[in-house]
């Protein structure tokens, strides 16, 4: 029951759609008729600017910690599989938001989130969690496209699990989490492919 319990708050808890109420609170505005789009953190600073953009960022990062974090130690769950589960739901809410008719963001931000909570439960996740970040870091500094970046350090984290030998739970995670990237970037890849993606300068200006 606990472990029922835990996977609905993970998946309402991923679901909150941080950045369509960030478009309602600035700007009164449906973020999905605006920028890209997409209900993330990538559209917030587009549309509403860097400071909005950041704070919708690590909320949607939040989204990921707390439930593997927060609600797994408040139920008093603490295996693998509790953990990787709660994942699963928070990143799936964030992806299929209840609130938004099941059509969510790509969950970039929410799998991070989940990474550093995993990190916190399972020290020796934090060689893939530096790992990922870094590819994505280094794909965004050289190529200036947060897609491309997601879509690469996404199919890195597979691999950076199995090469570090993490329980066998987390590579099946991982392997998911990358297809859920590859899937909803699905209309970034073809932009990518005629050159019509939109590159990200390193410093956006204030809105």
């Amino acid at each position: 029951m606990n472990l029922l319990i835990g996977c609905v708050l993970s998946y309402l808890i991923g679901s909150i759609p941080t950045a369509y109420i960030f478009g309602r609170l600035y700007k009164n505005i449906d973020i999905r008729q605006h920028g890209s789009g997409n209900v993330g953190a990538t559209n917030v600073f587009r549309v509403l600017g860097q400071g909005p953009g950041m704070i919708a960022l690590l909320i949607d990062i939040l989204k990921g910690v707390i439930p593997v974090v927060v609600v797994a130690n408040a139920l008093g769950l603490h295996q693998t599989l509790d953990y990787i589960l709660f994942s699963l739901c928070a990143v799936m809410g964030h992806n299929w938001t209840v609130f938004l008719n099941f059509k969510g963001g790509k969950g970039i931000a929410t799998s991070l989130g989940v990474l550093i909570g995993m990190t916190i439960q399972m020290p020796l996740i934090r060689f893939v969690l530096l790992g990922t970040v870094l590819v994505w870091l280094v794909c965004f500094v050289l190529f200036r496209y947060v897609s491309l970046a997601s879509i690469i350090a996404a199919a890195a984290l597979p691999l950076l699990s199995f090469f570090t030998h993490q329980p066998p739970e987390f590579q099946i995670l991982s392997l998911i989490f990358c297809a859920f990237v590859i899937w909803r970037h699905r209309p970034n890849i073809d932009r990518l492919r005629k050159g019509r993606e939109s590159k990200v300068p390193l410093f956006l200006k204030k809105k």
